[in-house]
């Protein structure tokens, strides 16, 4: 299979990304910029692609921009490494998941209660909100 080189917006196309996404990635040094020829537009390999695949990936999976920069930056024998940063970002994730839990269930409550107050003039969501924290 041959490497076509791609101009910036075919890469960004083949990647299903915008053109000002492949320019940010180059200024995080997520991605690097190829030079400039003194005539015509930089060109990228194939080896671009993958790398904004790959970085799109891991965001999907809920690694955030420099956690990406620091799995790209680890080599291909570090394995344990990779693993361990996965299972922090599973423990985050995990975290996260009890947070929204807890946050469903307080919703829940507050749009039960405001069912069983009909047409109250003194609405308990209402009242929630405007509670201060250390009330």
């Amino acid at each position: 299979m041959s490497k076509n080189p791609l101009t910036i917006g075919n890469l960004a196309s083949a990647c299903g990304v915008n053109i000002e996404t492949i320019r940010y990635y180059q200024r995080l040094g997520l991605i690097s910029e190829p030079p400039k020829p003194v005539s015509g537009y930089r060109v990228y390999t194939q080896e671009t692609v993958t790398r904004v695949r790959f970085i799109k990936r891991a965001q999907q999976l809920g690694f955030s921009l420099q956690e990406i920069d620091e799995l790209l930056q680890l080599s291909e024998g570090a394995c344990q490494d990779v693993r361990i940063r996965a299972e922090a970002k599973r423990q985050q994730i995990e975290a996260q998941i009890r947070d929204l839990m807890a946050l469903r269930t307080t919703l829940d409550n507050l749009i039960d209660a405001c069912h069983n107050e009909n047409d109250s003039i003194n609405c308990p969501i209402v009242q929630s909100l405007n509670q201060n924290e250390t009330d």
